[in-house]
């Protein structure tokens, strides 16, 4: 090990040993290469520590400070054995109700129509959280402006460790986006997105919730399994656009919450992007992706719908920005108060 740069990571204190990382051992390797390039491996003593990331980025950046015009790469790796997880261990006691919003393709704005219907519950003086489990393709964090955000852990006196969540306009969020970068592709096999979701579900300190809305990822697969063993739902949301190849999908993400062996309540759809109408002509309508088709087949097969959202700039912009449009545009606050109103309405006042 480089002695000037184990004399600098001796800088960073690990939160839970409340030692420096090079005598708690988590330093396995710390080299300069002859053309200046640094190269750090951090090993944690179990899997997927929740600090991981956090003394990650305190390496980063103090490499960067130190060596300014070098070249950089921190590797964390995992001890082996991986030890035992938690078992009969949950944060989700004091959850009433969980509603699962789903669709059966992506991107007809699932992730948008959850955190909007967050804020629409939220507004009515609900305690509300959400959980990112698009495992893939996570959006809450940004959609609600916690970007940056880098969960601190916390243990009790049983030695159980537990997942500060971000609260953003009231709500307290937990996305896997909280511990990774934009821009790393998240290669997991089935297994290992499943064991990080338990993670996410039983260690985040959610407190008391009267909703906690998950946002699964689309179509229908491990992940929507998981989440159907892992938590007790209440009702399911179904998202889609008004075009047929949408509605067609919408049919899987139905049938598979009426098999008979999952038996959870669809309390609706909601047909969204249904239509487009300008600012500058506000009496008119154009169907851009069809009219209604979502609706129809809704009434078709027996399920109410809970609304239809028609394109709204605020709300493309509010994503964009980390703050969704149904906490401060009227337009869009006005459908989104609707679709909570039917939501609460059709659950029962305990699940």
């Amino acid at each position: 090990m480089n002695e000037q740069l184990e004399a600098l990571l001796r800088q960073i204190i690990h939160p839970e040993t409340e030692q420096n990382i090079v005598d708690s051992g988590f330093v396995d390797r710390a080299d300069m290469g002859e053309d200046g390039s640094v190269a750090i491996t951090l090993r944690f003593q179990k899997a997927r520590d929740p600090f991981a990331q956090k003394v990650k980025r305190q390496v980063e950046e103090l490499m960067a400070k130190s060596y300014p015009d070098n070249k950089v790469m921190v590797i964390i790796r995992e001890a082996a054995p991986k030890p035992r997880r938690q078992e009969n261990v949950t944060t989700t006691t004091e959850i009433t109700r969980v509603i699962a919003v789903a669709s059966g393709k992506g991107g007809v704005g699932k992730s948008t129509v959850t955190a909007n219907l967050a804020v629409a519950l939220r507004q009515r003086g609900y305690n509300v959280g959400i959980l990112d489990a698009d495992i893939y393709g996570p959006s809450q964090n940004k959609m609600f402006g916690c970007e940056g955000y880098i969960p601190d852990a916390e243990r009790d006196e049983e030695g159980h460790d537990f997942i500060i969540p971000c609260q953003s306009l009231g709500i307290k969020i937990m996305s896997i986006g909280f511990f990774i970068k934009p821009t790393d592709a998240l290669m997991w096999r089935g297994g290992m997105a499943v064991n990080a979701l338990h993670q996410l579900i039983h260690q985040t300190r959610w407190g008391k919730l009267d909703y906690l809305l998950v946002d699964l990822p689309p179509g229908t697969g491990d992940i929507h399994l998981s989440i159907i063993n892992e938590l007790k739902i209440s009702g399911a949301v179904i998202v889609s656009t008004p075009q047929q190849v949408a509605v067609a999908d919408v049919v899987r993400g139905v049938e598979m919450f009426r098999y008979p062996q999952v038996n959870i309540p669809v309390l609706g759809v909601v047909e969204n992007m249904a239509w487009f109408t300008p600012e500058e002509l506000p009496n008119n309508r154009y169907y851009l992706f069809g009219k209604g088709g979502a609706a129809r087949y809704a009434q078709e097969i027996g399920v109410d719908v809970l609304g239809e959202v028609p394109i709204i700039q605020s709300i493309m912009e509010g994503s964009d920005e980390g703050r969704p449009a149904g906490g401060y545009d009227p337009r869009v606050e006005e459908y989104y108060a609707a679709i909570a109103a039917k939501v609460v309405e059709k659950l029962p006042a305990e699940c």
